[in-house]
């Protein structure tokens, strides 16, 4: 014998589909309006915290002399390393090929995370850009990334 008390049952309720619509489309509006609202107590854009996922660069840096960014070696070909200390994705879209973009999303501000498939992404909203260039590959980013004048100085990938 155990000292087990049986579980009240409450009356069933009648719960109609246009009831849990509702209640699953208001929780959706609630969970995008967070991912899009701002700091609170900044005002600003809230700032992406997740990791880069495996395999992505992100903020090797030189010894900061001179504008140094990064080791050329750390950048690979098809790739790139964003430099969270200096806001700048340097890439490689090509070998030998360096390119430099700020890190700053055009959607909603947030820093960009990975590097990947030839692209530069954003979680906050999944924007994508293009390694070459800059430009919107998909998502809302309404203008491509902005260019951040790079070149290579010894072994270094260095702002120009």
């Amino acid at each position: 014998m155990t000292d087990r008390q049986p579980l009240a049952t409450a009356a069933p309720v009648d719960v109609g589909r246009r009831h849990v619509l509702l209640g699953a489309g208001a929780l959706g509006v609630a969970s995008v309006l967070a991912a899009c609202g701002g700091d609170s107590e900044t005002g600003g854009p809230a700032e992406a915290t997740a990791e880069p996922p495996a395999g992505t660069s992100a903020a090797p840096t030189g010894d900061g002399a001179a504008g140094e960014l990064v080791a050329v070696t750390d950048v690979p070909v098809g790739g790139g390393v964003i430099v969270a200390a200096e806001k700048v994705v340097v890439t490689q879209p090509s070998a030998g090929e360096f390119r430099g973009f700020s890190s700053t999303c055009t959607h909603q501000a947030c820093q960009v995370t990975s590097v990947m498939d030839g692209q530069i992404r954003c979680e906050c909203h999944g924007s994508r850009y293009s390694i070459e260039d800059g430009s919107v590959a998909g998502g809302p980013a309404p203008e491509p990334l902005p260019e951040v004048p790079v070149s290579v100085r010894g072994d270094q990938v260095v702002k120009a």
